[in-house]
């Protein structure tokens, strides 16, 4: 079997499962595809994106699971004010991160032993896991995630 994206004219987008290529185009020429949100036969293949293997170098993650309703993934490019929000977003991290220390999986500790006195208070930076995060709220330590991802500086090139 083969799974193929598929769109129709009115751009819903929707998967398609085929024995062969020529499966696919035999009931397309047949007139047996049809768009499940619209019902429109004129259904062709989407663009589709490769399935390209994570580094080896990187854990598998599981999605978080969905709490509520799912909404549909727009074909459509992001709305400037958001394109522009994250710039600014991106912006402001880059510019606390600057006169921030990674501490890496240190995080927790030396975030603890500021916040207690053991050492002189500083902007820092590290890997946390929920958990971890989670009892330094619960201590009234405060923490807050990143935005976007930081790569450690022995991970960069």
């Amino acid at each position: 079997m083969i799974v193929f994206d598929l769109s129709c004219d009115a751009g819903h987008r929707f998967e398609g499962w085929f024995g062969s290529s020529d499966d696919f185009a035999q009931q397309r020429e047949d007139g047996k595809l049809v768009c499940p949100l619209c019902g429109s036969a004129v259904v062709d293949k989407a663009p589709m994106a490769p399935a390209v293997g994570r580094k080896g170098n990187q854990l598998a993650t599981k999605p978080a699971p969905a709490s509520g309703p799912v909404a549909p993934v727009a074909n459509a490019p992001m709305p400037p004010e958001v394109a522009q929000a994250m710039v600014k977003l991106a912006e402001a991290q880059a510019k606390a991160l600057k006169d921030s220390t990674w501490v890496g999986r240190k995080f927790a500790e030396e975030s603890r032993a500021m916040h207690y006195g053991e050492q002189a208070h500083a902007a820092i930076h590290g890997e946390a896991s929920p958990e971890e995060a989670k009892a330094l709220l619960d201590e009234g330590i405060p923490v807050a995630p990143l935005p976007f991802p930081v790569a450690p500086p022995d991970k960069l090139n």
